[in-house]
């Protein structure tokens, strides 16, 4: 905001008395230079709920907006291990998980949904469920599935279980084996 659009605030008499230099003049350049920030991101506050676009410090707040905050490690001690990323597999597959949220929330407790699910957060393609498997001794096991993940995705383990703890339906067990 420009000093004479703040100037054309004030009374007429202020107006008329206002001269460079003067401390009126002073103090509208520091209400100017106060607004200046606020204004700047006004004019741009659509990007803030873009997760494309909104700045990396801004998407854990819209993780949390979408139901994702369960998501993110809590743990400062793990944060430092994974290079402050609030998410394992990066800030990256974040942003995608937020985009995908609402088609992913209708999906949920479904095998299809925690497969994208799955890749989503991983950025890993290649996951398969298999439900109503047999045990060892041949008989099967109601209410269980099994979750057969790519070997590259080891290293996402805390995560996937994470994942399927959550998104899972609450009656099922489940067991996670990862290719070789």
């Amino acid at each position: 905001m420009k000093q004479n659009n703040i100037a054309f605030l004030l009374p007429g008499i202020f107006q008329r008395t206002l001269r460079p230099g003067s401390p009126l003049a002073g103090l509208l350049a520091v209400m100017e230079g106060l607004s200046a920030v606020p204004e700047e991101t006004l004019e741009h506050v659509e990007a803030f709920f873009n997760p494309y676009r909104t700045p990396d410090r801004f998407v854990p707040f819209l993780a949390d907006w979408v139901d994702l905050e369960w998501l993110l490690i809590q743990n400062p001690e793990e944060r430092a291990k994974s290079g402050s990323a609030p998410l394992e597999s990066g800030l990256g597959r974040l942003r995608e998980l937020i985009a995908a949220s609402a088609y992913l929330s209708q999906m949920r407790g479904t095998a299809r949904g925690l497969i994208l699910f799955l890749e989503t957060a991983t950025g890993i393609p290649g996951f398969k469920i298999v439900e109503n498997t047999s045990c060892v001794d041949g008989k099967p096991r109601p209410f269980h599935m099994c979750i057969q993940a790519p070997a590259q995705s080891a290293v996402y383990r805390g995560l996937i279980e994470r994942i399927v703890e959550f998104e899972k339906p609450a009656y099922l067990t489940y067991e996670l084996m990862f290719s070789e």
